[in-house]
């Protein structure tokens, strides 16, 4: 039993608690914060940047801004499912494989069922290329828009199981022809991408957009489910400190490969070594190397001669991003937004990050071939 010291002295510990509390949160309860309450309601949404970008173009009608709201509601609906799979039991295999031959996990099908219909009921598409279906997917003339979307619906999927940060990446094109589209309008170079994005679920939800004119972050605020402005304007750095590459197969690499990693980890102008980071979730570590600089590499090597990471729905938007942020991107033979896939699941070597990294690995394939 406590004495009634004993409990006197907890009351009075639980009263102080309690006063530090409300001083604490003064703003909230006395009404003393109105001006901090007030700034978080003129919070910058994407909906409302990607209207205030439509402002900019009188002749818009508004069917793009459409479009990427549905890709948008698609990006929130995958990272609340990603963010429960284990409790819905969305994780494992589902039994089958994908075009690519990888086998598929649950939350690979539904997110590809998610962004399918989000992507068709929007009515703003008429073809769409995901890396979970063999064939492109036209869609029927009663819901036919004038844009072509490419897509990875969840991008590191293998990394599921272990909690590593996975993404959607995705990319879009204008239809040549909207009345009777074909594959033809989503197998275009990246010079012709009207827009490119990806979307990285890990410790926070996040979004990164190009429109064409720079890249913007925006993070996913949980308690008003909306995407907010949190890095406005992204810039690359010219010069980065890390590579990101998969040493496990530094056997099958190509000469210039081989020579740009030693040169990382022994430079030869006194300067100090670059750090290794590598996830195995491409968007993962694209995303970090958007915002910290440095490279990113998956050469073409003897088991891939023709690379790995496909072209249209990753290599591209990425490049994309990459190159509206102030970098590079480069295949070892040419810009990589200059590739002309001819299937929709064709593949690519990539090399991506801060201009100057990619100015040093151009030239040493330059000097090889």
């Amino acid at each position: 039993m406590r004495s009634t010291a004993d409990c006197t002295t907890l009351l009075l510990l639980e009263l102080l608690s309690l006063f530090l509390f409300l001083i604490h949160r003064k703003g909230e309860f006395f009404g003393m914060d109105h001006a901090a309450e007030a700034q978080r309601t003129d919070l910058m949404t994407i909906t409302r940047h990607v209207l205030n970008e439509q402002s900019k173009h009188p002749e818009a009608h508004g069917d793009f801004t459409i479009l990427l709201n549905h890709i948008v509601l698609g990006c929130k609906f995958v990272c609340n499912a990603v963010q429960k799979a284990g409790l819905a039991k969305l994780l494992g295999l589902a039994g089958v494989t994908n075009v690519q031959g990888e086998a598929q996990k649950k939350l690979d099908v539904l997110s590809n069922e998610v962004f399918v219909k989000a992507l068709i009921s929007s009515g703003r598409t008429c073809v769409l290329a995901s890396e979970e279906n063999e064939d492109a997917i036209v869609v029927d003339p009663p819901k036919r828009g004038r844009y072509c979307v490419v897509f990875d619906p969840l991008d590191g999927s293998s990394n599921i199981d272990c909690g590593i940060s996975v993404g959607t990446i995705f990319g879009i094109y204008m239809a040549k022809d909207k009345e009777n589209p074909t594959l033809d309008d989503v197998l275009q170079s990246g010079k012709n991408m009207l827009a490119a994005g990806y979307c990285i679920y890990g410790s926070s939800c996040m979004l990164v957009l190009s429109t064409g004119n720079g890249v913007n972050g925006f993070t996913l605020d949980p308690s008003i489910g909306e995407f907010i402005l949190t890095h406005p304007d992204i810039k690359v750095p010219s010069k980065g400190k890390i590579y990101s590459i998969n040493e496990g197969n530094a056997k099958y690499w190509d000469e210039p490969t081989a020579k740009y990693v030693e040169s990382c980890k022994f430079p030869k102008d006194g300067s100090l070594p670059k750090s290794l980071r590598y996830i195995g979730s491409m968007v993962a570590d694209v995303h970090r190397t958007l915002l910290y600089g440095g490279i990113f590499l998956y050469p073409a090597d003897k088991k891939s001669p023709n690379g790995k990471l496909r072209v249209l729905y990753e290599v591209l938007p990425m490049s994309y991003l990459m190159e509206q942020a102030g970098g590079q991107a480069f295949t070892g033979k040419q810009c990589a937004l200059e590739l002309l896939p001819t299937m929709i699941h064709d593949r690519s070597p990539i090399f991506l990050g801060s201009y100057d990294d990619i100015e040093e690995i151009k030239a040493l394939y330059a000097a090889t071939y």
